[in-house]
């Protein structure tokens, strides 16, 4: 018995048996290893993250948005991201309330028409007005009607959306101011645009008028309306927008009323609740940096309906300043479009703050409510009900950075508001102006060289191919002869393009030095705001111009897209394509 059993244990070797068993055991591998394969294939789509940066969770935006990654036109000085960066062109581009030349009726037609105006009101178009010696009658409709129409025949490239009544130009009398609601007709960015011009209107012998000349841009200083303040700029106690029906764009070359909001009265002070951010290692760092804190504590001010009380002050890190070092005393209203917070959210200026506080802490027995450990989360104060939270930051990097308050589980409660936050309007007007010279048909290249060009062990191929020889025969195959070309560029001396002016009509930001010099409109708005102190246009302003002047280009080319194989930062970096 014990030999049969032996024996049959062994049947299943026997040379007759090999073949199907060897079969079966392959097919039993194969499926296993296809059965592991399905199983790795799910994990890794389940739990992949894209490249792209913004669709990270925040400790991975953290690294991005505050990076010193010197693939910028200078070294570690890119402009920062903010909330119109991150708007759709949909909110703008409505074809309907385009104005034609067949929306304006000539004088003489039987049934006038009208024209929206910035005023929402409009003007009806009628008989011819009586001709008359003297100084011309901008609001007749007939002025009116043929200034329309000239600034549409010849600012082809771009959309009309509002025209301003016109008001008297120039002391002759034989001028007339207008304004003008607009955007690119190939506009890639959202927003709208406000210009106004000075119009120089002739009158012949039979009494027809037309317009010989329209002047440069904003040069129709009596039509640019001034805007009023908020009754007095109010503090306005408000949480988050309830949808994003409430998002709003831009309207750059509008005038900007950004006076601090203010506490009308001791009443209103004490019924307000703070949030306040002190100490830290936010000062001096990169804007980016800077920002991603700011917004996190914005962010936790609107989760606990709260007003943020904000340092103004900016330190500007030297990798902007002219000076190569650290500059205190920056104002916020330099870089960044404060009106718009300020009417969109609840914020208040520290010192302003603080002499409230002083005033009436102890006679309204105002309570402070101490936080100095960033762990302790938003969510866990929400039932604070002192007057004012102050969340306290030490000395130690990087535990002392604002945004460690909203890592974490704070991460998917604190929503940072990017839509508050938009680039100084002052410095979008001097954008539009650049491009406004352009007539907005202009193409636009990113030249970068500097240190990288020299550095050939990271940038190998960067000098030669940003060489005069190299641009001419890359941007051959990529723009057409005789365009408007904008040149965005860290190389300090212009005339190492010169060899491009005989194939393009070039441009480069200093050829525009007047918009900011001592007699623009940048200029005097800036310096009342530092106090009468006139302000430097230091690099930071210098790379946000250039680049939003780039990015408005009908064509764009780019350093490490288009003219060099070299990568971005450095050999052996460049992401491959998915």
């Amino acid at each position: 018995m014990q030999g049969r059993t032996l024996l049959s244990r062994s049947a299943s070797f026997r040379p007759e048996n090999l073949g199907p068993n060897a079969l079966h055991l392959i097919g039993n591998l194969c499926f296993a290893l296809f059965v592991i394969g399905v199983l790795t294939f799910t994990i890794i789509a389940a739990t992949y993250q894209p490249e792209d940066p913004l669709l990270h969770p925040s400790t991975k935006l953290t690294s991005f948005l505050i990076s010193t990654s010197n693939a910028t036109f200078h070294a570690d000085d890119s402009t920062a991201h903010t909330g119109d960066d991150f708007l759709t062109p949909n909110f703008t581009s409505d074809a309907s309330s385009v104005i034609t030349l067949s929306d304006i009726k000539l004088s003489g037609d039987e049934n006038g028409t009208s024209v929206a105006t910035d005023g929402d009101e409009a003007i009806e178009s009628g008989p011819q007005a009586v001709c008359a010696d003297g100084p011309i009658k901008c609001a007749d409709a007939e002025i009116f009607q043929i200034m329309m129409r000239a600034a549409i025949e010849i600012f082809s490239d771009i959309h009309f959306y509002r025209f301003g009544k016109p008001v008297q130009g120039g002391d002759d009398g034989m001028s007339c101011d207008m304004a003008w609601r607009f955007r690119p007709k190939h506009a890639k960015r959202t927003g709208f645009y406000k210009d106004y011009r000075r119009f120089e209107i002739a009158r012949s012998v039979n009494c027809t008028y037309s317009v010989v000349k329209i002047g440069d841009y904003h040069t129709g200083i009596n039509a640019r309306k001034k805007r009023k303040s908020t009754k007095g700029g109010e503090v306005k106690h408000k949480g988050a927008p309830d949808s994003l029906s409430e998002v709003v764009v831009p309207v750059v070359g509008e005038a900007v009323n950004d006076t601090l909001p203010v506490v009308e009265s001791e009443s209103k002070f004490r019924s307000g609740k703070y949030l306040i951010y002190t100490g830290g290692g936010e000062r001096c760092k990169s804007m980016n940096h800077y920002l991603w804190s700011f917004l996190c504590a914005l962010g936790e001010a609107q989760y606990l309906n709260r007003t943020l009380v904000m340092d103004l002050t900016i330190c500007l890190n030297s990798m902007y300043s002219l000076s190569n070092q650290d500059e205190e005393g920056k104002d916020f209203r330099f870089y960044f479009d404060f009106e718009h917070l300020r009417d969109s959210a609840s914020v208040l200026d520290q010192h302003q703050f603080w002499e409230g506080w002083n005033k009436w802490e102890k006679k309204d027995k105002l309570k402070l409510y101490l936080v100095e450990d960033f762990k302790i989360t938003p969510m866990s104060l929400a039932k604070v009900s002192d007057a004012l939270i102050m969340r306290k930051f030490g000395t130690v990097e990087p535990d002392n950075y604002w945004y460690r308050v909203c890592e974490g589980e704070t991460e998917s409660v604190i929503q940072r508001p990017w839509h508050l936050i938009w680039k100084s309007r002052r410095l979008m007007d001097i954008v539009s102006g650049i491009a406004s010279r352009m007539n907005w048909d202009y193409d636009a290249v990113h030249v970068i060289r500097g240190e990288k060009a020299k550095n050939t062990d990271l940038w190998p191929n960067l000098a030669a191919d940003t060489s005069p020889g190299a641009l001419l025969s890359t941007l051959r195959e990529k723009i057409d002869d005789g365009r408007h070309l904008y040149v965005a560029t860290n190389e300090p001396d212009n005339s190492f393009f010169d060899p491009l002016k005989d194939k393009y009509t070039t441009h480069f930001l200093d050829d525009f030095k007047d918009l900011w010099d001592e007699n623009s409109e940048w200029h005097l708005e800036t310096k009342k705001l530092n106090s009468g102190v006139p302000v430097e246009f230091d690099t930071y302003m210098r790379v946000e111009v250039d680049t939003e002047v780039f990015l408005r280009g009908k064509k764009q080319i780019e350093t490490f897209n288009d003219l060099t194989k070299d990568c971005k930062d450095g050999i052996n970096t460049c992401r491959t394509a998915s």
